[in-house]
C-alpha cells in the first residue's frame, strides 16, 4: 500500500517492539484500540490477509484514517468509539474473538500538536482537552469544580504535590475572570509551582491531571483491559504502551493479577483460585532505545508490556477505583 507522505511520516512509539510482541500472522484479526495516526494498523496490514479493527474516540483520527481504509482492500475497519467498548465494537463487526489487541494509552501527538484542541500549553488555545470533542471540557471543570475537588483531581490524576496551592489559586483567579485558555492556566500554575532549571514545565502535572479526568482515561483503561481479556483467543497477544506511572501501574497490576497462579490462603483455598487468564511475556517493561528517544523525545517515558491469553475463562471484572468522577464533580459532589 502506498501512503500519502503526511501520514507515512508518522512513526508510532516503540513501533518495532509492538509488532514483535504482537506477532501478527497471516489471516489474523487484530484490534488497534487507539488508532491515532494509524501507525500500528499500517504495520499490521503489511501481513498478508491480516485484518484490523481500528478504534478511536477522536473523529479527527478516524477521518484521517480513511485513506488507509481505501488502500486496505477491505481489511481495515475504523470505528469511532471508546476503546473500553472494544468487545462490543468487535461483536458489531461479526467478530467474536481476535488474535491480538494493541493499545497506545494517553493523548496522541496529533492532539498535543493541535492548539485548538487545548491539550498542551506549548501553544495558546482554548482550554478544551476533550478527546471525543463532546461533553464537559477542561474549562468547564475549572469553572465549576470546588477547590477540594480541583485539588483532588490535580493530585490524584496529575500527581502534583502542590495541588492544594494550585486549586486555591484557580478558585481565586476565576472570581476575577473565567479561565478559558491554555496559556492563562499555565501562567497561573507557573506562579504557584516553582520549577528548577531543567525540570518539566510547572503546569505539566496540572494539565495531565485535568486531561485524564476530563476523558475518564484511567477508568477507560481498566475497562479496556478487561474487554481485551474477553475477546482474545487462547494464545492471542495483548500489547500495551503507556506513558506515565499511573497508566503503567494499572497495566502491571492487571496483568500481574490475571497471571497469578495457586498459592491459596486460609481465606481462599488453592482449589478456589481462579486459573490465570494471561501469561506475562515481558517480565520487565520494554523501553525505547537511545536512537528512538533522540528522534522522538516523547518515547522517553514509554513503557511496553505484553501478555498472551491462556485457555482459562476471563476473570470477573473488579470494581473501578473510587476517585473523583465528572458526574459527581460537575454536580458539586
Amino acid at each position: 500500500m502506498t501512503e500519502p507522505a503526511e501520514r507515512s511520516r508518522h512513526i508510532p512509539v516503540l513501533g518495532r517492539e509492538v509488532l514483535a510482541w504482537l506477532a501478527p500472522r497471516q489471516g489474523g484479526v487484530y484490534v488497534d484500540a487507539t488508532f491515532g495516526a494509524g501507525g500500528y494498523s499500517r504495520a499490521i496490514l503489511q501481513i498478508p490477509n491480516a485484518r484490523v479493527i481500528g478504534i478511536d474516540r477522536d473523529r479527527t483520527a478516524i477521518a484521517g484514517g480513511f485513506d488507509l481504509v481505501d488502500r486496505s482492500d477491505g481489511r481495515l475497519t475504523l470505528v469511532e468509539d471508546r476503546f473500553s467498548n472494544l468487545a462490543e465494537v468487535c461483536a458489531a463487526q461479526g467478530v467474536d474473538a481476535v488474535d491480538g489487541v494493541v493499545m497506545d494509552i494517553g493523548v496522541s501527538s496529533m492532539q498535543l500538536d493541535g492548539a485548538a484542541r487545548g491539550f498542551s500549553f506549548r501553544n495558546d488555545g482554548p482550554l478544551d482537552m476533550r478527546m471525543g470533542q463532546d461533553g464537559v471540557s477542561a474549562a468547564d471543570v475549572i469553572a465549576k469544580a470546588s477547590e477540594a475537588n480541583l485539588a483532588n483531581i490535580i493530585y490524584i490524576f496529575g500527581e502534583e504535590r502542590h495541588s492544594r496551592a494550585v486549586a486555591r489559586a484557580i478558585v481565586a483567579a476565576r472570581k476575577e475572570a473565567p479561565i478559558t485558555s491554555t496559556r492563562a492556566l499555565a501562567d497561573l500554575v507557573a506562579r504557584v509551582v516553582r520549577a528548577k532549571p531543567g525540570d518539566i514545565h510547572p503546569a505539566t502535572r496540572t494539565f495531565q491531571g485535568l486531561r485524564i479526568f476530563v476523558n475518564g482515561e484511567l477508568d477507560e483503561l481498566h475497562l479496556a483491559l478487561a474487554a481485551a481479556e474477553r475477546v482474545l483467543k487462547p494464545g492471542g497477544r495483548l500489547v500495551v504502551v503507556s506513558f506515565h506511572s499511573l497508566e503503567d501501574r494499572i497495566v502491571k497490576n492487571f496483568l500481574g493479577e490475571r497471571a497469578r497462579t495457586g498459592g491459596g490462603s486460609r481465606h481462599q483455598p488453592e482449589a478456589a483460585q481462579v486459573a490465570p487468564s494471561f501469561a506475562i511475556l515481558t517480565k520487565r517493561p520494554v523501553v525505547a532505545g537511545e536512537d528512538e528517544v533522540a528522534a522522538n523525545p516523547r518515547a522517553r517515558s514509554a513503557k511496553l508490556r505484553a501478555a498472551a491469553r491462556t485457555e482459562a475463562p476471563a476473570h470477573r471484572r473488579g470494581e473501578l477505583p473510587e476517585w473523583p468522577t465528572l458526574a459527581s464533580v460537575m454536580r458539586g459532589g
